[in-house]
């Protein structure tokens, strides 16, 4: 087994089941050994999308995801995604190449000081520098991912630790011809470094994984919370992606939608958690947040911090009990200090209240309150959605894709305006089931988590809802989802322009540079990858093409639609700081 094949060994252990990759000479034996050994190597456009597409493998499975990239550039392209990772906690495994221990700091090509550039978007991140190194490293890398808030790690993997040894110093030989003393001692040197790197490498096996619990709440403090809930007439749970991290099947996500069922007490959900209660749960609220939290008496906040998504903490009222639980430390007291802090898994805390308090809470009128709220808002926005136009009404479109969606869909959301109406308006179906960026706020994850969904849910509906600003980033991988048969449904939201920022810009600055793209044949770049391409021009044709792009899919044939969009003021005002 040389070095390759020692990591493929350990992935298997793992239960790795894809690795995303961009191939380069450094890491050419990662790739062979990981597919002799059933491992699906699937091979991207751009190397972001790897690091993208193993995130959406941790949130959809609770798997680390794996990507392996070359040296140099290739580790410097997956910066963006790594941080995004880092900042949504998802474990992600990165195996990086890097120039042979021989030749670091010597010229060699592609080689840089990698360490310092992934040390400050990573949990963990080390080096190899022999090959009995290799197994002990990268199953410690897959512990430190996913222990406590999971994260990124990083194992850098010189080439010359991969390769097969006979070849290894055959390369050194070849690097020391010369005659004379000084001949004769870089002989002896590179003889000795072999060995080095070599020694004791076919003594070390990959070993079965370790389970890794998610941390639990301290004695007590689900009685102290449901104390509290007990007393409350107004509570409002507002539960972030964090919660599902101990749910990363369908099964156990549908039982922790039951306990928060169970609990009774309106509930809104953000980032990954959206879909956790299916659509059209009677405690599930989707409007209105910010009026609920200061009215509130009781807020509990699983699994998300006080952000700018909360205004600091602002939108909650300085009256309310504030519960918040976290793995995170940092996240629990984030902005303002909780009045009860948990530093534990909230998918756990949430478990132990439904089970204490078990529909013992009475909050009828309260959320007949906040539901009337979110029924008017609810109207209103159908109202916006059939105010007609010379093109599509961006509202209107998002409305017939959320009666388009099947039970089992998986909808990724990469953009920004037309993205924030969708988000505001589509239902996900189920749990672990909406794939976004998350407080990063990165444009250009749709291809490779798309492609991560897929591969995933293989029987699913994958649908991207791009922006045409953020289309661009990752439409290439119409390319791989075509090699790799990957039937998703692309669905850009065209209105010609940057037009989340071009909205305050313009009112503010009274300007539009740096906004104003083209209404581009989207499609059309679709169908020179080899996918299938729809021009939605007509908002009475959306339906039949929607159905259209369904049956394609199904059929076995990536698709995208271009949907040409009026501009609206839906979203005026809504800028996020």
């Amino acid at each position: 087994m040389n070095g390759g094949d020692k990591i493929a060994s350990v992935l298997v252990e793992r239960g790795v089941k894809f690795l995303f990759t961009l191939c380069g000479g450094h890491i050419s034996p990662i790739l062979v050994g990981a597919k002799a050994r059933g491992i699906r190597v699937v091979d991207v456009r751009h190397e972001v999308d790897a690091v993208f597409a193993a995130d959406a493998v941790f949130r959809l499975t609770g798997v680390p995801g794996v990507a392996a990239v070359t040296a140099g550039p290739g580790v410097t392209n997956i910066i963006t995604a790594i941080k995004n990772a880092q900042l949504a906690q998802s474990a992600v495994v990165l195996l990086g190449g890097a120039a042979a221990t021989l030749l670091k700091g010597r010229g060699a090509l592609q080689d840089i000081e990698q360490m310092p550039l992934i040390q400050p978007h990573v949990k963990w991140a080390a080096s190899a520098s022999t090959v009995r190194d290799l197994v002990p490293m990268l199953e410690k890398a897959f512990d430190v991912a996913r222990s406590g808030v999971p994260g990124p790690v990083f194992l850098e993997c010189p080439i010359d630790l991969l390769y097969d040894e006979p070849l290894v110093r055959q390369w050194y030989g070849a690097s020391s011809k010369g005659g004379g003393l000084a001949g004769t001692a870089l002989r002896l040197y590179l003889k000795s470094h072999a060995a080095k790197v070599f020694a004791g490498a076919g003594r070390v096996t990959a070993s079965p994984p370790r389970e890794i619990p998610p941390p639990p709440p301290e004695k007590g403090d689900a009685r102290k919370a449901v104390a509290r809930l007990r007393k409350a007439k107004r509570p409002v749970l507002v539960l972030g992606g964090q919660l599902l991290l101990s749910s990363p099947t369908r099964e156990k996500a549908e039982e922790l939608a039951k306990a928060v069922a169970a609990i009774g007490a309106p509930v809104y959900l953000a980032g990954g958690a959206r879909g956790l209660l299916g659509s059209g749960h009677p405690l599930q609220l989707r409007h209105k947040r910010r009026e609920a939290l200061r009215e509130a008496d009781l807020v509990l906040l699983a699994g998300i911090p006080n952000d700018f998504r909360l205004d600091y903490g602002k939108h909650i009222s300085r009256k309310a009990f504030l519960i918040s639980v976290n793995r995170s430390e940092q996240d629990l007291r984030m902005n303002r200090k909780p009045d009860l802090g948990v530093h534990a898994d909230p998918g756990l805390l949430l478990r132990e209240l439904a089970t204490i308090l078990s529909g013992s809470g009475d909050w009828a009128d309260w959320l007949g309150t906040l539901r009337a709220r979110d029924q008017e808002r609810e109207r209103e926005i159908d109202r916006q959605a059939a105010i007609p136009g010379e093109r599509i009404n961006p509202i209107h479109l998002c409305r017939e894709i959320d009666r388009a969606l099947a039970p089992e869909s998986v909808i990724v959301a990469d953009g920004g305006d037309f993205v924030a109406t969708a988000a505001y308006t589509l239902s996900p179906r189920a749990p672990l089931s909406w794939l976004d960026p998350g407080v990063f706020g990165t444009l250009g994850v749709g291809g490779g988590f798309a492609l991560g969904a897929k591969l995933c849910r293989p029987d699913a509906d994958v649908w991207i809802i791009y922006g045409d600003g953020s289309a661009a980033y990752s439409l290439a991988e119409f390319d791989t989802f075509v090699r790799h048969g990957l039937p998703v449904i692309a669905v850009v939201g065209n209105d010609a322009g940057w037009t989340q920022i071009a909205r305050e810009q313009i009112e503010i600055l009274k300007d539009d540079v740096g906004t104003v793209l083209a209404r581009t044949d989207y499609h059309k770049v679709a169908e020179g990858y080899g996918g299938r391409g729809l021009l939605l021009e007509r908002g009475e044709d959306v339906p039949a093409v929607l159905a259209e792009a369904v049956k394609i899919a199904r059929g076995g044939s990536p698709v995208l639609i271009n949907a040409h969009l009026d501009k609206t003021e839906f979203r005026k005002g809504s800028i996020s700081m």
